[in-house]
């Protein structure tokens, strides 16, 4: 039976029918959920994707926190179950404090369009599980606000915890310790700025987000076992 994703829409979203393609193509099945609903059931991961939820008006996410179906998102993922944020997702799951820190403005305060190069840092991750530790893979980045930013304490927690699954080989936002994506403490909540679910077939220009996505889909067996963060092997 194949996963059931469901891709959160809110309105501003428009990246949800490139991750329901990806997932679909990678033999998946993924369902549009709207940012209104009060359930996930029947899901068994969960995916916020990028665009500008509620016009990025205060900050990228902080309306969309709000919503209704985060609230059933939050039971999902408290439950053990696969959640992923990709770039407007991923400041949801900051501003909704599934994830520590924050999104701010790219350093040189510009939009940045581009295909950049990304090191595997942990396999500790429902989004990295299955990709080799060290690999370097080429993903694109589309965003304005995609600089992360925490403090000092928080930044020693994550390099100590193992929680910073993906960074950039050469930075190209400013984000503190090259950070493009983390994770949360169990390991099931995954957020990056990088899409994975526009490089999942050479066709694309890059095959290399497919080796994320299959290990997302794949997550959910890991994570009812409740061995997720704990089996996978530390990487640094």
């Amino acid at each position: 039976m194949s996963t059931r994703v469901g891709v959160v829409v809110f309105p501003g979203s428009n990246c949800e029918h490139d991750v329901v393609q990806a997932v679909g193509s990678l033999g998946g099945e993924a369902d549009l959920v709207w940012h209104g609903a009060t359930t996930v059931a029947g899901f068994d991961a969960i995916v916020l994707p990028g665009g500008f939820a509620h016009g990025d008006y205060l900050r990228p996410g902080a309306i969309a926190r709000f919503s209704p179906v985060m609230s059933a998102v939050r039971d999902f993922a408290d439950a053990g179950g696969p959640v992923l944020g990709i770039c407007n997702g991923f400041q949801v799951l900051t501003e909704a404090g599934f994830l520590p820190g924050a999104l701010q403005k790219n350093r040189g305060l510009k939009f940045i369009c581009a295909t950049v190069d990304l090191v595997v840092c942990s396999t500790r991750s429902a989004l990295t599980a299955a990709a080799e530790p060290g690999a370097v893979l080429r993903i694109p980045i589309n965003h304005f606000e995609g600089n992360y930013t925490c403090d000092e304490v928080t930044l020693a927690g994550l390099e100590a915890e193992d929680r910073i699954v993906l960074r950039y080989v050469d930075n190209p936002n400013g984000s503190v310790g090259d950070i493009a994506g983390i994770r949360n403490a169990a390991g099931n909540v995954v957020g990056l700025m990088p899409h994975p679910e526009r490089a999942y077939d050479v066709l694309l220009g890059s095959a290399d987000g497919a080796v994320l996505l299959r290990s997302f889909l794949a997550a959910t067996d890991r994570s009812s076992s409740g061995r997720l963060a704990a089996t996978a092997t530390p990487t640094g």
